[in-house]
């Protein structure tokens, strides 16, 4: 296997890592304070934003990637204030495809951190909150720390998740080199139009940068497991 890559994988690359990244960091500064909350909250009410955010793990990417198509349309109100802001529709351009991104990696970030604020022992913000420390104080300097493990795992399963992201982008973005076409794009236009070596030095990359992702993870786990024995 050659692994010579062409200006449109190297664009796609580039793209990806841009989408990955800005998906990642967008949804770790949101997700945090609300994991936090879902981890601590007994209401009905975050019961329901509970079942909201994980919506994208059980619905065919096809059927969100459907119901954004028309969200982004430009007869809808998102879809004309960013046209008049822009001169641009948000669907078909990266924009479109980072806003699905959001939405569907949303629970593969929201996840991981609640469980991992869920097992934080709770006798420790006790001892910080009788000390005098408030709650704002509590969470920056005790549980965020403890929780780092846990957070970044987290981030890299958002950020891995949004690397293989696949239907969603397909149905919001297209398949415009340079503009929307990531690499899972990229690999489907070359097995489609029969160039196998490309397709197999891309899948070959993806497969092993997943491997990656997982041991780091596994291993971040391990930590944050005799961590909190």
């Amino acid at each position: 296997m050659n692994f010579a890559f062409g200006s449109t994988e190297i664009t796609a690359f580039w793209l990806t890592l841009k989408l990955a990244l800005s998906t990642t960091l967008i949804l770790m500064l949101f997700c945090i304070p609300l994991a936090w909350w879902l981890a601590k909250s007994k209401s009905w009410f975050a019961m329901l934003v509970e079942s909201i955010v994980a919506l994208p793990i059980v619905l065919p990417p096809t059927v969100l990637g459907f119901y954004l198509l028309i969200a982004f349309s430009p007869q809808t109100l998102l879809g004309e204030h960013y046209q008049a802001l822009t001169g641009q529709q948000l669907a078909f351009s990266f924009y479109g495809i980072l806003f699905a991104s959001l939405i569907y990696s949303l629970p593969f970030a929201i996840q991981p951190l609640q469980a991992t604020f869920s097992q934080l022992d709770k006798r420790l913000i006790e001892t910080a909150q009788s000390l005098g420390a408030r709650p704002l104080d509590c969470f920056i300097s005790v549980v965020l720390p403890i929780c780092k493990n846990g957070i970044i795992s987290a981030a890299l399963l958002c950020f891995a998740h949004t690397v293989g992201e696949f239907g969603v982008i397909l149905m919001i973005g297209g398949n415009i080199p340079g503009e929307t076409q990531v690499l899972s794009i990229a690999l489907f236009d070359a097995v489609e139009s029969l160039q196998y070596e490309k397709a197999h030095n891309m899948a070959a990359g993806l497969l092993i940068f997943s491997m990656v992702i997982l041991i780091i993870m596994n291993m971040l786990k391990r930590g944050q497991q005799r961590a909190t024995d």
